[in-house]
């Protein structure tokens, strides 16, 4: 059964609220969203009943769709599915972890709050869990997940999906037009190709436009870090009008003004997936977990059409990120084991051999485990792209980021709890940008005075 019901949702959290654990907290975290709606899917039966915050990705509703397998395993444990977006499932998790709301069992979040978030003593240790599991094995995930899920050796989350970004591009355009893609293409040469495409009347590239620190901060962050840039120097001092940042933003800005998808100010990876997927576009930068969606023949009219590409470069050094959606047990929640029961369900082993049989392998959540590319259907449909996968996640390198040293850690963000509020507010600068409605040096200008103020206490 599902059902649909008004919530409380939206904006970001500032470092008081992040932080706060008070009921003053609470009502500050609270005062700031915004309303909107999220989905409900509800299971049936009587016992044990988690509710489950989710991102409302494919790969998630895939297993919303299999929950009822889990519910025939476990008879006594029914989930409750809160589905949102990226942006609001994130502002309403963080909302509810950060003032011990207690509202959800189980939480999706990533490698950006689970350090800080363990720290803080909001989550629950999953290490007891896993070891008293047969079979789980917790040292077939990628070690980079696992290093920035864990706190003093220990994991308080688990990765359901890992990620890096690479370059995905039609081979078969590439070839009529005679073009030669790199194994590790430059930015420059992403623009040439670009051109080249978009003069033949279609999209030569998709790139996030949409505000959002998860949004079109991930790859903007990326060639950022690859121009030389940095958001602060050792001493927290903001970095953002800097001539590398200024560079790397402006060939950001131009190359999507110039050659990609339409509305760009408001599209985000959802958007550039289907424009992709469609046949719309020659090349995307973005997530490789995109494979999941542009490899299913059921969905993706370029299914098996599509090659892939390093992250590019500027200065030749790997830049793709690093990123997980991962699931977590808040400290409040009631139902400890049946919430572990139903996250070990979600991350085994055979919860991913599942989802290729029932849903077809294309569907397998990537870059988590490195089983899952040993499975024989999922290592010949992923030979195209699975070994950059893990090529692209193990070349990370999120304790140093960039060129020059720095104080922060993290490649696509800055793992500290201002990140949530400042990436939101740069991003949407440059969101601004991008639709004409500033120029870059202003967008830059903005956003250093963002930065500076969150340094100014770093430095005090």
């Amino acid at each position: 059964m599902t059902r649909r019901r008004d919530t409380r949702t939206g904006g970001t959290i500032s470092r008081r609220a992040f932080l706060a654990g008070s009921a003053g907290g609470a009502a500050l975290a609270l005062a700031g969203c915004a309303t909107g709606t999220d989905q409900l899917f509800s299971g049936g039966g009587s016992g044990t009943r988690i509710t489950v915050a989710i991102v409302s990705n494919s790969q998630m509703e895939d297993a919303i769709s299999l929950s009822y397998l889990f519910e025939q395993e476990h008879p006594g444990i029914h989930p409750d599915f809160v589905s949102l977006p990226e942006n609001e499932a994130r502002a309403k998790i963080t909302a509810d972890v950060s003032t011990q709301g207690g509202e959800f069992d189980v939480v999706m979040i990533s490698n950006y709050e689970t350090p800080m978030w363990s720290a803080n003593g909001w989550l629950a240790n999953l290490q007891p869990y896993i070891n008293a599991t047969p079979g789980y094995d917790a040292q077939d995930f990628l070690p980079q997940l696992r290093a920035t899920l864990s706190h003093q050796g220990d994991l308080y989350s688990v990765p359901f999906y890992g990620e890096s970004s690479f370059l995905m591009y039609r081979k078969d355009l590439m070839a009529k037009y005679g073009i030669t893609m790199p194994d590790k293409p430059t930015w420059k040469q992403v623009d040439q190709i670009a051109e080249t495409i978009h003069s033949k009347g279609l999209v030569g590239i998709c790139m996030r436009g949409d505000p959002g620190w998860g949004e079109n901060l991930a790859p903007m962050d990326t060639v950022i870090n690859s121009y030389g840039g940095r958001w602060f120097d050792p001493q927290w001092q903001a970095q953002l009008t800097s001539s590398e940042v200024t560079h790397a933003v402006s060939d950001y800005v131009s190359l999507v003004q110039k050659y990609g998808e339409p509305g760009a100010p408001a599209a985000g990876f959802s958007e550039c997936a289907t424009l992709y997927s469609q046949g719309d576009a020659a090349m995307w930068y973005d997530a490789t977990s995109a494979v999941s969606t542009i490899e299913d023949p059921a969905s993706s009219k370029v299914a098996g059409k599509n090659g892939y590409a390093w992250a590019p470069t500027q200065d030749g050094r790997p830049s793709g990120w690093l990123y997980t959606w991962s699931l977590a047990i808040p400290k409040t929640c009631q139902h400890k084991q049946a919430a572990w029961d139903f996250i070990s369900w979600m991350t085994s082993k055979s919860y991913i051999k599942t989802v290729g049989e029932k849903l077809g392998w294309s569907h397998v959540p990537p870059g988590s485990r490195f089983s899952s590319y040993q499975i024989p259907q999922y290592k010949k449909l992923s030979s195209v792209y699975g070994p950059l996968t893990l090529q692209s996640i193990n070349a990370t390198n999120s304790a140093h980021p960039c060129l020059q040293p720095v104080p922060y850690t993290g490649v696509q963000f800055l793992d500290i709890p201002e990140f949530q509020d400042l990436g939101t507010n740069v991003s949407e600068q440059f969101s601004a940008a991008i639709a004409g409605s500033q120029s870059v040096p202003s967008a830059l200008s903005q956003a250093q005075k963002y930065a500076q103020a969150v340094g100014q206490t770093y430095r005090k």
